[in-house]
């Protein structure tokens, strides 16, 4: 599969400006909105850190820290409020590239459309373990 990225905008409050405004890619193989820690404090003070260890798609272990709630906005998808995984990034080419994964994507309804290359909309959202009995 080819690389999937989206225009995102990340702040803190329902409106105003956002205060970060990037390029991000979409990786279904990770779970959390994957931030920067370099960007952490242009969000403010968010809600107490909880250090939680990573393992990255090299099999390394790092550590992290999850912060939020932060507004996550991207690709004409709703809003959504979700937690940020903050870890030490090194920037490609002067840029960094943030991550939106699988628990926002599904937060916003978009899943990857593997065949038209670009996320698409679902009309409902699963809750499997419910039943009407």
């Amino acid at each position: 599969m080819g690389r999937i990225s989206v225009q995102a905008t990340i702040g803190t409050r329902d409106s105003g400006d956002p205060l970060i405004a990037c390029e991000a890619l979409v990786d279904t193989g990770a779970a959390y909105l994957t931030l920067p820690s370099a960007w952490r404090s242009r969000l403010g003070q968010l809600a107490t850190p909880d250090t939680v260890t990573i393992e990255t798609a090299d099999q390394s272990m790092i550590a992290g820290e999850i912060r939020g709630p932060v507004l996550l906005r991207f690709g004409g998808f709703r809003p959504v409020w979700t937690e940020a995984l903050f870890i030490d990034m090194e920037p490609a080419h002067g840029r960094y590239e943030p991550l939106i994964g699988y628990i926002p994507l599904e937060q916003a309804q978009a899943v990857v459309d593997l065949a038209g290359h670009r996320l698409a909309k679902v009309d409902h959202v699963d809750l499997k373990r419910y039943s009407r009995s």
